[in-house]
């Protein structure tokens, strides 16, 4: 099968529509960016894998004609095209006859396809480890150029920086939930700041992950860092109490400063079956903790 780039009158168009969607973490862009390729290029299968150099993932597929990879699938390592990739390095890597090459004519996946053509480059993350591969694939013969080679790798560059993007907003949202061990079986989790929708979302899930983590009995709950309450901030903290509830941990709130306790009253939440405090220190207390003063 000859092949070549798809008649695009704007190509730049295409590749602008990447960038012009929004995208939320590393997942969505290997989407958008796959489907942007399969656009630009009219090979039967584009995916891209994820490695632990001993199970080799399909993370994400686009089949054109033939169903070629399933999301979701997964083989060992070492039987895979992707690691004849990794193998290779940073180059990319083109066989046009996976049946006639050194590289891959032994492999089982070779005999399951029966013959065709294979392009991958590795990705990497900015330390230079591996994450995995983006690749392409056909049963017939594909006849590469040099637009496609310059494709794979550029995608290959963008999703390095796309997986840097994501590990930094993770690191971000990871410190915007500072879940604090004091002691076997008690934590403080401070809030600081403004309460999102998006924000409480995480701070629910990491404090419900953490408890169960750390095997909590009580979980300290610090306001004192809270910059405004309303109905949706209160009715956030009432969920994050209800929650540690129905896994067996004591929520305690403290750390209300006068003006939100005067705001709590005037939203009129009620915080009446909740442990209230007036600091950290009555919160210990409360649990049976005493601070020796020398």
């Amino acid at each position: 099968m000859s092949t070549t780039f798809n008649s695009n009158p704007n190509p730049s168009t295409s590749f602008e529509s990447i960038h012009s969607k929004s995208v939320r973490n590393f997942e969505e862009a290997t989407e958008n960016i796959l489907h942007f390729m399969s656009k630009m290029i009219n090979i039967n299968t584009l995916f891209i894998a994820k490695n632990d150099k001993k199970v080799n993932e399909i993370k994400k597929v686009i089949n054109q004609n033939v169903v070629l990879l399933e999301e979701g699938s997964s083989l060992p390592f070492h039987e895979t095209f992707c690691k004849v990739s990794v193998d290779k390095g940073p180059e990319i890597l083109l066989i046009e006859d996976i049946m006639e090459s050194d590289l891959t004519k032994h492999l089982g996946v070779t005999a399951n396809l029966g013959g065709g053509s294979f392009i991958a480059i590795p990705i990497y993350y900015e330390d230079g480890e591996n994450y995995g591969t983006i690749c392409g694939l056909d049963t017939n013969k594909f006849e590469f150029t040099e637009q496609h080679v310059e494709m794979f790798q550029t995608m290959s560059s963008l999703l390095t920086y796309v997986l840097e993007l994501d590990k930094a907003n993770k690191e971000i949202k990871e410190l915007s939930v500072p879940i604090v061990p004091l002691t076997k079986g008690i934590a403080i989790l401070p809030i600081i700041g403004h309460i999102s929708d998006n924000r409480a979302e995480i701070i629910i899930q990491s404090t419900l992950n953490s408890s169960i983590n750390m095997s909590l009995e009580y979980m300290i709950i610090d306001l004192s860092g809270v910059s405004r309450i309303n109905h949706s901030v209160s009715g956030y903290l009432l969920n994050i109490v209800k929650l540690l509830k129905l896994i067996g941990v004591t929520p305690i709130l403290t750390g209300f400063r006068p003006d939100l306790a005067i705001k709590a009253l005037q939203v009129d939440v009620n915080f009446n079956d909740v442990e209230i405090t007036n600091n950290l220190e009555g919160a210990l207390a409360h649990i049976g903790f005493v601070l020796n003063k020398k």
